[in-house]
């Protein structure tokens, strides 16, 4: 497994993630926010699988 996830977007990902989970405890607190749990854990690992199938790498080498 190799990064293909530049800095600023696993930043990005990782806010927008708990932002989305957040949902689950306030607002309309639906099941559906857990969903958020992915981009938090490929913003963490650095890696995306649908950017490794298709090619796709944001991470300055």
């Amino acid at each position: 497994m190799q990064c293909n996830i530049g800095k600023t977007e696993r930043v990005i990902r990782v806010i927008a993630g708990l932002g989305i989970v957040s949902l689950a405890f306030v607002g309309p607190a639906s099941p559906w926010a857990f969903l958020g749990l992915v981009p938090v854990a490929t913003g963490l690992l650095g890696w995306c699988p649908p950017y490794a199938i298709l090619g796709i790498n944001t991470c300055k080498k």
